[in-house]
């Protein structure tokens, strides 16, 4: 994949997770964000997950989602206006896997293999979080040419420690979708 703007588009996954503030607004804000960026155009959310947190314990549980996009921007070009959208609804880096307004992470890129200071793809720790794989089997289409669906309910089925995930709400975006049957089992 170039580091440049192209004038075909790629589709993306990103996860989304908030613990502080009206978590569930700012969810649905990063997704307008993203949506309004004229090189981006959300195609499908997961529902919303409550989750506990993750390394760093003595905080308020998270909300969690993934986002299904399509762009023509490129990786790094991608993450920098992810970046953008995480400070401006208020992100601060104070505690490495701290309380946060907001979080976006770049997941999966149609299978791009990069790995720069700044950026990693396929994301380095998404097959081990519950947290990411329950709501990214929301969204993975089962005929994905690019092997993630299949990468993701393996990953998914041998993963322990799903009890800290608990479904919250059906993502009630414009674009929202529902969760596939298989989690609804």
């Amino acid at each position: 994949m170039n580091a440049h703007s192209t004038s075909e588009a790629s589709e993306a996954y990103i996860a989304l997770g908030a613990n502080l503030g009206e978590r569930e607004h700012t969810l649905y804000e990063a997704i307008t964000a993203l949506d309004e960026h004229p090189g981006i155009r959300v195609l499908r959310c997961s529902s919303l997950y409550e989750t506990e947190p993750v390394g760093y314990l003595d905080q308020p549980s998270f909300l969690n989602m993934t986002a299904a996009v399509s762009t023509t921007l490129a990786p790094e070009e991608l993450l920098a206006f992810m970046l953008e959208v995480e400070s401006r609804l208020g992100r601060v880096r104070h505690i490495p896997n701290g309380p946060r307004t907001i979080d976006l992470d770049l997941l999966w890129m149609e299978a791009a293999r990069l790995a720069t200071p700044d950026l990693e793809l396929p994301h380095p720790r998404m097959l081990e979080r519950a947290f990411v794989l329950v709501p990214l089997a929301d969204i993975v289409p089962n005929q994905d040419p690019s092997g993630l669906y299949s990468i993701v309910h393996t990953a998914l089925n041998s993963l322990d420690g799903k009890d800290g995930i608990q479904f919250w709400k059906t993502c009630s975006w414009r674009n929202g979708s529902a969760p596939s049957e298989s989690l609804k089992e």
